[in-house]
């Protein structure tokens, strides 16, 4: 079964501006998925240092440059088409900031199993020529995480930045049981014969769904072993 939202507007402190998928007033959150965001960030604004703990971050970006400062001695910008992942753990502090002029990307949270909330913060990072790409009947996926990909988490999952020619179409097969859910990030399609819009979001049940769209940006597809746990977050803590 296919169920589709709008994400929501919203505007983080210091005016950085994001489409969230969810967690918002009609959407929670996907265990083991805890948040999940397209953001905008101008030249002049930027996140300060801020702490984390709890859960993992990875970030992709789509425009632009991002820099990322931590407290494991992390200097680090991620560029369009590259990705960065941080592993919060029992804490570590970040800051990002326009590495040039405007950027923007999208953001993912991932909740982290209670037996490992306490492990030790990490961070990874891959370029755009890591992360594997393979192309076949008009579509073009890249694996951000997943086999092939220099990135892993501690929950199993699976990332993948889905363009699709016009008439094609992608098979998305993954475990069952596993949460799944796609955002489109231009253009328009459907999902098992769900419309969809740029902006939208939907939770794909179980089953071997089909995602056909009609652009040449597409959407990211997200797939990932839920913990069967309570999410209990208090904005950039998840307890």
């Amino acid at each position: 079964m296919v169920s589709t939202d709008d994400a929501a507007d919203v505007t983080h402190a210091g005016g950085m501006r994001a489409t969230r998928a969810f967690p918002t007033r009609t959407h929670s959150h996907l265990d083991p998925f805890v948040l999940f965001e397209r953001f905008h960030i101008a030249a002049d604004q930027g996140f300060p240092t801020h702490r984390h703990s709890g859960f993992e971050i990875l970030t992709y970006m789509l425009e632009g440059g991002m820099a990322h400062d931590d407290s494991l001695d992390n200097t680090e910008t991620a560029q369009a088409g590259e990705a960065m992942r941080i592993s919060a753990g029992k804490g570590i502090e970040h800051s990002e900031f326009p590495a040039e002029g405007p950027c923007s990307g999208l953001q993912l949270w991932v909740n982290l199993p209670r037996d490992r909330r306490e492990i030790d913060p990490s961070y990874a990072d891959a370029t755009a020529e890591q992360l594997p790409t393979a192309a076949s009947d008009g579509a073009t996926v890249t694996t951000v995480v997943g086999e092939g990909s220099p990135l892993a988490l501690e929950t199993p999952m699976t990332y993948r930045d889905v363009r699709l020619a016009p008439s094609a179409s992608w098979s998305w097969d993954r475990p069952d049981d596993w949460t799944r859910f796609c955002f489109v990030v231009s253009g328009s399609g459907a999902v098992d014969g769900t419309p969809l819009e740029t902006g939208q979001f939907c939770t794909v049940g179980a089953g071997d769904d089909t995602v056909t769209l009609s652009s040449d940006d597409g959407c990211r597809g997200v797939a990932g072993a839920p913990h069967d746990e309570p999410i209990q977050q208090r904005g950039p803590i998840v307890a």
